[in-house]
């Protein structure tokens, strides 16, 4: 069985197990986050955009034996995949940041584990769970199943009371806003994964507890403790840099640690590529294993023996936490270390660029929709459940009738942005009939409109039985799956819609076809207003007249862009010319309403890096900077502190909220030139000319600005940055913005 889960490690994404007498029983996808206090856990994380990651997790109750058992599987996994992970290991409730990230940026602690006898709970089968669920954390939210009583509870932190079908996330009178939101969030996961969206989530304060919760849990105390103080242990930044570096060898016979430099930072060059190493990080109770390409495999494959004798040599703490890895897998701590850490083929100084006027070279591979199941990466990443052959159908929302109309076959993959459309997709997955319930909402259709498809989601479901996955797709947020079922046809999204009064939208005159791929490198083409502020360089347009039709191509467009918009010219019918940026002819422009001003920045797509979020605080009397993990969301900007968000490429935004004092706002920029200077390197910092723009939340009437500093330009959306936008002022009714630039 475990030879099994080490095949399975090779697959992209992210895989789960479980200890059980030295064999490792895969964890489902639902349950992922989930872990009992009692048992071991191996995870691997494994992308193609990034180092695979295997990690150790051991329960604060799981036997000497799991503990054992889990760090030799995690060996062996290693060896199995040639020695290229890096490995972990993690403790309940002092996880690292990179493990919380795979989870969202919360996991639940369940009692129980193997040795004790569990028993994993049917999803159908939940009317007798009672369980109460104590939420911890800010940034990374930890619930921890406590016992079932009000001994249990105190005035100042959230809990979870999990009675099956309903589920109260409860909020002390002394709890703040940031945790009632979080606690919001775990309960609606837990109704999510482990319920199947079958249990109601309620939400209750202190005091207001309704008459079901207190038939299960009794008669409320009339006082709580105030509060239990967070036990997460704070390590100063001092204590965090201090380091030793030592190397281990096998010369003597056995394996030794020699002090090779006694204090950070170390050069590179200490590294001996025929040895492995330490770097002792005492401190912050953490040790580092780097295993050098040319070492022989005796000093290699005893990495985590010495990792292990070198704790026991110090007597240091049993839950030591190891990060082992090979050369060439560093992780960004490790290098934090070592003085001016050059990875392999970087270059000193700003090596070839692009001068202006001149678009960068990229490699542009050819992209087929309905190859995607074949793409183990896409697989993983973009639920890509088979290769779109399964039967599909199609109907349109109409309002009118207040029911579906079925589309013709023949115009699948053409849609209106003004309607609503159901797309039901069934096929066979382990001899089982499977069924997808795509709900697909064009950008201006109605509210009533998205009502009647949700009602009728549901109702197509019913007919089922309920046995329907349903999926909610926004227009331009199409996921890979649903874009594979038009077996290798252009997706279409026209201007209007069916669903209005007077009928089908007529066409216009003059028509528009913006050409662009997606995140996920599928092309679609999107009808847009015919006008020339439409137009962007980085990619193709379809335009659509009285004299034919003209394929406009974007200096930055990509190969299969143009493809696509062949495609699409084929469809329309018609005479095709093709003309590039910058030698249109006027004729093109006269079609547009006359040339304006359009979007020609000439950044293009290239490694699209995920924005991170810093939460800042000196309520400890020193600024800490803690990163937001897991996927961002506005609730995780805290309404009273300073949040730093990291967009990588050129801006560094401070959004200061209005309950921040003008010394945290200080302090706060003062934290961002710093997190610049570490992320960067100065030397990149001032070749990188990054920007930092500071943004506060304002009352219009209450608040003074600098005239110059008010305004700024939009930013980019989070779904999709792999294209400049235009910039734009704000929307009337909008919060002012006061904003403050100054170059770092």
């Amino acid at each position: 069985m475990a030879l099994a889960a080490f095949e399975k490690a090779k697959t992209p994404g992210l895989h789960v197990w479980r200890v059980v007498k030295m064999n490792l029983n895969l964890v489902p996808k639902d349950d992922h986050g989930n872990f009992f206090t009692g048992d071991a856990y191996l995870v691997m994380y494994n992308s193609a955009k990034s180092t695979p990651a295997i990690h150790s997790w051991v329960g604060s109750e799981a036997t000497q034996d799991e503990s054992g058992a889990v760090a030799i599987l995690m060996v062996q996994m290693d060896n199995h995949l040639g020695g290229g992970p890096r490995q972990y290991t993690e403790f309940q409730n002092d996880e690292s940041n990179t493990f919380l990230k795979y989870f969202g940026g919360s996991i639940k602690y369940k009692k129980g584990g193997v040795a004790s006898g569990f028993k994993d709970v049917d999803v159908n089968d939940f009317e007798d769970v009672k369980r109460v669920m104590h939420l911890k954390g800010r940034s990374c939210v930890r619930a921890t199943e406590v016992n079932f009583s009000w001994d249990s509870f105190n005035s100042g932190d959230c809990f979870i009371i999990d009675l099956g079908k309903d589920i109260y996330h409860w909020s002390g009178s002394k709890s703040n806003s940031f945790e009632k939101l979080k606690s919001k969030v775990v309960a609606k996961d837990i109704c999510d994964s482990e319920r199947r969206g079958r249990a109601t989530v309620h939400s209750i304060d202190e005091g207001q507890e309704p008459k079901e919760v207190l038939d299960v849990l009794g008669p409320k105390p009339d006082v709580l403790p105030e509060g239990c103080p967070d036990t997460t242990p704070q390590v100063s930044r001092k204590a965090k840099c201090e380091a030793s570096l030592y190397m281990i060898s096998d010369a003597a016979g056995s394996m030794k640690a020699t002090l090779v430099a006694e204090k950070a930072p170390f050069k590179q060059d200490m590294l001996n590529p025929n040895e492995c190493y330490i770097v002792d990080n005492k401190g912050n109770h953490k040790i580092f294993v780097w295993k050098g390409p040319k070492a022989n495999n005796d000093e290699r494959n005893a990495a985590n023996t010495a990792a292990d004798k070198f704790i026991k040599d110090h007597d240091y703490p049993g839950k030591t936490k190891k990060v082992i890895m090979a050369a060439g897998a560093e992780d960004t701590l490790f290098k934090e270390f070592f003085f001016n850490w050059m990875d392999k083929g970087e270059t000193v100084g700003l090596g070839k660029t692009n001068t202006r006027g001149t678009i960068a070279k990229v490699p542009k591979v050819p992209f087929d929709a309905s190859s995607l199941h074949e793409n183990k990466t896409m697989t993983a990443q973009h639920g890509m459940v088979d290769d779109g052959s399964g039967k599909v159908e199609i109907w349109r929302v109409d309002h009118s009738s207040s029911d579906k109309v079925a589309v013709d076959p023949s115009k699948y993959g053409h849609f209106y942005g003004g309607d609503c459309y159901l797309i039901k997709y069934s096929y066979k997955s382990g001899g089982r009939l499977m069924h997808i319930i795509y709900n697909w909402q064009g950008n201006k259709c109605s509210v009533a409109e998205r009502t009647l498809c949700a009602h009728l989601t549901v109702q197509l479901d019913d007919s089922m039985g309920g046995a329907a996955t349903q999926v909610r797709v926004t227009q331009g947020e199409e996921p890979a799956h649903l874009v594979s079922l038009f077996k290798g046809k252009l997706m279409v999204v026209y201007l209007g819609g069916s669903s209005r009064s007077g009928g089908q939208t007529a066409p216009g005159d003059v028509q528009l076809f913006h050409i662009r791929l997606s995140s996920t490198n599928a092309t679609r083409a999107v009808e847009v207003e015919p006008t020339a502020a439409a137009l962007n360089t980085n990619d193709a347009f379809v335009l659509k007249k009285s004299g034919g039709l003209v394929i406009w191509k974007g200096e930055g467009a990509a190969d299969e862009e143009m493809e696509s918009a062949k495609f699409l010219a084929k469809t329309l019918g018609g005479s095709v010319t093709e003309v590039k940026e910058k030698s249109e002819p006027d004729s093109f422009w006269a079609a547009l309403g006359g040339k304006t001003e359009y979007q020609t920045s000439k950044m293009l797509k290239n490694v699209v890096k995920p924005p991170r979020l810093f939460e800042c605080s000196n309520k400890t009397g020193r600024l800490i900077a803690e990163e937001m993990v897991g996927e961002l969301t506005q609730l995780d900007l805290a309404t009273d502190e300073i949040m730093i968000l990291d967009t990588w490429d050129q801006v560094s935004s401070i959004y200061l909220q209005t309950k921040c004092s003008h010394f945290d706002i200080c302090l706060g920029v003062n934290n961002v030139c710093v997190l610049i200077r570490f992320s960067c390197g100065l030397e990149v910092m001032r070749m990188r000319k990054r920007r930092l723009v500071c943004r506060r939340l304002l009352k219009s009437t209450s608040t003074r600005t600098h005239p110059a500093a008010v305004g700024s330009p939009s930013s980019p959306s989070n779904r999709d940055r792999s294209r400049p936008r235009s910039q734009g002022g704000s929307k009337p009714g909008t919060p002012t913005r006061g904003t403050a630039k100054c170059r770092t």
